[in-house]
């Protein structure tokens, strides 16, 4: 799988389309945790998408349990 598929599978999904990178690494996630994809088209579409721009946000939220040093 390609870029372009995963597009397309955007698309299907969804009923609009996007060239938002970081909606499709999102896309592409719930793809791979959901077993659409394997772990190998997975990481090819995450470089991919990460050359293109998309970045993995950074939340902080100050009443999480998780304790951050």
């Amino acid at each position: 799988m390609d870029i372009q598929d995963l597009k397309c599978k955007f698309i299907q999904s969804r009923d609009y389309t996007t060239d938002d990178v970081n909606a499709l690494l999102d896309f592409a996630k719930k793809a791979y945790i959901h077993d659409e994809i394997s772990i190998k088209e997975y990481r090819n579409l995450i470089r991919e998408l990460e050359i293109q721009g998309a970045v993995i946000p950074e939340i902080h939220h100050e009443d999480s349990l998780i304790e951050h040093s």
